[in-house]
Parts: C-alpha cells; sequence; structure tokens
C-alpha cells in the first residue's frame, strides 16, 4: 500500500515538473473545467509547503475551475510568481474575469508579495484588465517587478484601466513603505494605440524603475510615442526598449532620440518598421554618437531610411565596444548604397555586426515606373503643389522686382529733387531674409546682428536653419565687409538659438533644407551655394556649436551627393574642419 502512494506520488511530481518552490503544468493541454477537474491539481497545492511559483500556461481553466485552484492558494503567503500565460483558449471572453477575480482575490488573501505576473496571450480583451484590477491595486502588487501582458487585447480601454491601476498601487504603497517599482512591463499586440500609451506613459514616468519596455504592434502613432518619450526619460536604469512595429514617422523619432539622451544604461534599442524616416534616423544617429556607451544592439529596419542616414547610423555606432548587431535592413538604400554600407561597416572591422540587407526596398524612385497607374493622382497633386510654389516664388521675385525699381526711381527723382540721404528707405529685415543681397544686408547697419536676433523665431529649429542658409547665401571671401556682417549675424543667430533648441533639431532641418535627406513634410531644398558651407565651417569652429551633432554633419558630407557638387573646394575644407573638431572633441 505505501509502495502505491510512493508510486502515486512519484507519477504526480514528475507530472508536475516540480522545481524549487515551483509547481508547474506548462504545456499539458488540459482542459480544467470544473472542481473535479482539478481535484490533483489543488491537491498538490494544498500540499506543497513554501509554494512560490505556479505554472498554468497553455492549459484551459474555467470559471469553476480558477474558483477551486484559488480556494487552494489562499494559504500560500510565500506565493511571488504567476505564470498564466496562454491558460482561457476556448473560454468565452465573459468567463475570464470572474476567473481571474477568484484567483487574485485569493492571493490577496494569502497576503501574497508578487514579483511576476504573466497573462500573455490570453486575448481578454479590457474586461479581462477589470479581472486583474483589484489585485494590481492590492498590497500583493506592491513588490511586483515584471508585468506581462502580451497579445491580451486590451484596446485603449484596458490600456487605461491597467495605468490608472499601476498609478494607484505606486501611490499606495509609497504611503506605506518602498513604491512599486516595476522593472520589466511587456504589452506587444494589445491596440493600446495612442491614448492608451499616453495613459500608460503617466504610470512609467511616475515610477522611475522600468528596465524593460516591450510594446510592439499597438497602433501607436507619434503623439503616443512622444509620450513614452517622456516617461522613459525618467527611467535611467531602462536597458531594453522594443517599440517595433509603431508608427514614429519624424516628429516621433526625434522626441524619442532627445529622450535617448538621457539613458546611459540602454542596451537594446528596437525601432524596426517603426517609419522612422531620413531625419528620425539622423536625429537617432546623433543621440549614438555623443553617448549610450553600452549600447550592444540597434534595430532601424524597414524605415524608409535612405543611404545617407543609414550612413551616418553606421558612424554613430563606429566607437561602440560592445554593440554586437546594427539592423538596417528593408530600407531604402538601394543596391549602391547597400554596397557602401557594406564596404563602410568592413573597412570599420564591423562587418560581423550589420544584419543582412536582403530586404532592401531599392533607393526612392526605382519603382516609379511599375507604379505610375496606381499613384498617377498623387504625382499630379505634387506637381500641382510645385507648380503653385514656383509660381508664388516668381510672384514673389517680381513684386520685389517692382519694389527695388521703385525704390531706385525714388532716389533718383529724390536726387533731382536734393533730397537728402536720410529719406531713403529705412532698412528693412524682413525684406533681407525675403529677398537676401550683400547689399541689404550691410545696409542693415551695425545693429543688423541683433536686428535678425529680433525677427527669426530662434526656438524653432526650421526658421533658424532658413534664417542661417538665407544670410549666408550673400557671404562672399573676397569682400570683408559683407564676410564680416555674414559671419558676425549668423553668430548671434547661432548662439542664441542653441541657447533653446537642440543640436540635432537643427542639424535635422539643415541637413532637409539643403536636399540631403528628405522629409516628410514636402519642403523644397534650397540651392545649395558655396556662402552656405563656407558659413557652417565658421560655425562649426564656435563655441556655441553643439559637438555632438559634428558626427553627423561629417556622415552627410562625406557622401557624394549632387547638391554639393558645384561646393568642391568649401565643401573639402568643411570636411576637414568637421573631423579636425570631432577628433578634439
Amino acid at each position: 500500500m505505501a509502495t502505491d502512494i510512493v508510486s502515486q506520488l512519484a507519477d504526480s511530481l514528475a507530472k508536475a515538473k516540480v522545481e524549487e518552490g515551483e509547481l508547474s503544468y506548462k504545456g499539458q493541454g488540459r482542459k480544467l473545467d470544473d472542481s473535479k477537474s482539478v481535484e490533483e491539481i489543488v491537491k498538490e497545492i494544498e500540499n506543497f509547503e513554501g509554494l512560490q511559483a505556479l505554472r498554468l500556461e497553455g492549459n484551459t481553466v474555467g470559471v469553476e475551475a480558477a474558483k477551486a485552484i484559488a480556494k487552494a492558494l489562499e494559504t500560500k503567503s510565500l506565493f511571488k510568481c504567476c505564470y498564466w500565460s496562454d491558460m482561457f483558449t476556448g473560454r468565452l471572453r465573459s468567463e475570464i474575469p470572474p476567473a481571474l477575480n477568484s484567483l487574485g482575490d485569493a492571493l490577496m488573501l494569502a497576503g501574497a508579495k508578487l514579483t511576476v505576473l504573466d497573462l500573455s496571450d490570453n486575448a481578454f480583451g479590457p474586461d479581462g484588465v477589470k479581472g486583474i484590477e483589484r489585485l494590481l491595486k492590492s498590497s500583493s502588487c506592491y513588490t511586483l517587478q515584471e508585468l506581462r501582458l502580451n497579445n491580451c487585447g486590451m484596446g485603449i480601454g484596458g490600456g487605461k484601466i491597467l495605468a490608472a491601476s499601476l498609478i494607484e498601487c505606486h501611490k499606495k504603497s509609497s504611503a506605506e513603505g518602498p513604491p512599486l517599482s516595476l522593472k520589466v512591463f511587456i504589452a506587444g499586440r494589445n491596440r493600446l494605440e495612442n491614448d492608451g500609451a499616453t495613459a500608460l506613459a503617466q504610470a512609467f514616468q511616475l515610477m522611475g524603475s522600468l528596465e524593460e519596455i516591450h510594446m510592439p504592434q499597438n497602433g501607436i502613432n507619434h503623439p503616443g510615442v512622444k509620450a513614452l518619450a517622456t516617461a522613459v526619460q525618467h527611467n535611467p536604469n531602462l536597458r531594453t526598449l522594443n517599440l517595433n512595429d509603431n508608427t514614429f514617422t519624424e516628429k516621433g523619432a526625434i522626441a524619442m532620440a532627445q529622450a535617448l539622451k538621457h539613458l546611459r544604461s540602454i542596451q537594446v534599442i528596437n525601432f524596426g518598421d517603426c517609419l522612422v524616416r531620413p531625419v528620425g534616423a539622423a536625429a537617432i544617429a546623433e543621440t549614438v554618437s555623443e553617448g549610450l556607451p553600452i549600447l550592444k544592439e540597434l534595430n532601424l529596419s524597414f524605415g524608409e531610411i535612405t543611404e545617407d542616414a543609414a550612413l551616418a547610423v553606421a558612424h554613430a555606432v563606429k566607437n561602440k565596444n560592445q554593440m554586437e548587431k546594427l539592423d538596417l535592413n528593408g530600407n531604402c538604400l538601394g543596391e549602391e548604397g547597400c554596397k557602401v554600407l557594406r564596404d563602410f561597416m568592413e573597412d570599420s572591422n564591423m562587418a560581423e555586426l550589420l544584419a543582412s540587407l536582403s530586404d532592401d526596398e531599392g533607393e526612392p524612385g526605382d519603382d516609379d515606373d511599375e507604379d505610375d497607374d496606381d499613384d498617377g493622382d498623387d504625382d499630379d497633386e505634387d506637381d500641382e503643389e510645385v507648380d503653385e510654389e514656383e509660381e508664388e516664388e516668381e510672384e514673389d521675385e517680381e513684386d520685389e522686382e517692382e519694389e527695388e525699381e521703385e525704390e531706385e526711381q525714388d532716389l533718383n527723382v529724390g536726387s533731382k529733387f536734393s533730397t537728402p540721404p536720410s529719406a531713403q528707405r529705412p532698412p528693412d529685415v524682413s525684406s533681407f531674409l525675403s529677398f537676401p543681397s550683400p547689399d541689404k544686408l550691410l545696409r542693415l547697419g551695425s545693429k543688423r546682428a541683433a536686428l535678425i536676433e529680433q525677427q527669426v523665431d530662434v526656438s524653432d529649429a526650421r526658421k533658424t536653419a532658413e534664417a542661417f542658409l538665407k544670410i549666408a547665401s550673400v557671404y562672399k571671401e573676397d569682400n570683408g565687409e559683407v564676410k564680416s556682417a555674414v559671419l558676425e549675424s549668423v553668430d548671434a543667430l547661432l548662439r542664441k538659438a542653441f541657447s533653446s533648441i537642440q543640436g540635432y533639431n537643427f542639424v535635422s532641418s539643415l541637413l532637409v533644407l539643403l536636399g540631403l535627406i528628405k522629409s516628410e513634410d514636402k519642403v523644397k531644398p534650397v540651392l545649395v551655394v558655396a556662402g552656405h558651407l563656407q558659413a557652417l565651417e565658421h560655425a562649426v569652429r564656435q563655441d556655441y556649436f553643439p559637438k555632438e551633432s559634428v558626427a553627423v554633419l561629417e556622415a552627410f558630407m562625406s557622401r557624394n551627393n549632387k547638391a554639393l557638387e558645384s561646393c568642391g573646394s568649401s565643401r573639402c575644407k568643411l570636411q576637414s574642419t568637421l573631423q579636425t573638431t570631432r577628433t578634439e572633441s
């Protein structure tokens, strides 16, 4: 008889896969409908002294079965880990909340102090979140370190309930002792969208303890990404940030690039399939270049990134000693761009770090002929917009010419009637910025720098870059007076601007306006002249210019680009200065 009992116990323990403090029924495919179907499990839970973890993954648990299991857990005060993913397969959604409530109430009654709560792959929707709401707000979750809710279909509503529960838990735990310090948050494939992500961002910011955030495939656009960017800045120990397959666009990518500057412990960044685009990639490259000392993995795949931006990223990771993987697959490099990138990685002894480029989409425009039928209307609209812009520019130029003719006529009339020079039209900054000329700049007088500062909104990176290029366009190396006026004005403008805007914002806007990277906004590049590069070379050497922007500028200036072909010597001088400045810093 005793032998039979020992045999049964051994068989039961073998099925349960007992480890230290853990009872596991993982992947056994049991259909647990009622109390009778879980008699064996209940008995094993009751008899397990010091139970700390229960694995029910890969089974299907009904309401009555959950109640019976819960009853057995009511005395397990040492319980810590709930591994309960994929345990409601085939159940009605209405069955899940009461089942979860029963289990949660039992843990609270036992006085359990949870560290892991894993309910992934249960597709329980917002109602399922309600089923764990009481538990999350209770003292049993004050000690929670890992919350795994991947693929639960929470939706916006569920995300808001979850966020409110975490905030409440943090508030209550702080009042009673150590605050909730969640370390791992996983909630991919939950349709959280912007509102759900924004709500959770508030909880993340409040806790400030996260080390891993995984939120891929949630339909989050740039407003939600911006909210998350603000939140992650307050989590300095963050090691992994996975936002794969959400839609950053430039706005979200730039905000996230700024946030990453605060994360010295970050090791894995997964922004694959996030549509960061060239401007966003350049901003991220700048952040990587200036910091992130222990970065191991950077995924910017499938982001519509072009060759120049990809090379900027490659330059940025060049001196990352712990780097293990750079993924730039599925972007818009083109065959030649892929070769250039591979060559650079090989020359930098980083060839083994670069992921496959087999899914590259080709350079933008490669498929224009094939897509003419589908995109014809869009192309026509774009052409119409360009035509309208050109017409407006022509009209503005005509107006300016008329204005100048009238001005000349006034001067001629004035000389005829001996009108003193003081009657001439006073200097006009807006006229200079609209249609720059050396003469107009000089006529602004000794206070030109202050006048330009007052006219330009330096808190706006795009407007600052536009003003810089207009001032620089009249630069003349062989005219000392004009040269001094340009450099004096540039120094005043940028010194003030960099006190209120981030360097990468200015550089990104500048690269777009120079036609070196494409923007999601329809921005018509300027015609690059030598003065632009000569003034930029001067600015780079000044103490106000952010040194972290130098590597990004160097990467883009080193690439062959038609926009720069007419400025050979100026470009070479700028490249030399950029290289020297980067080395010195």
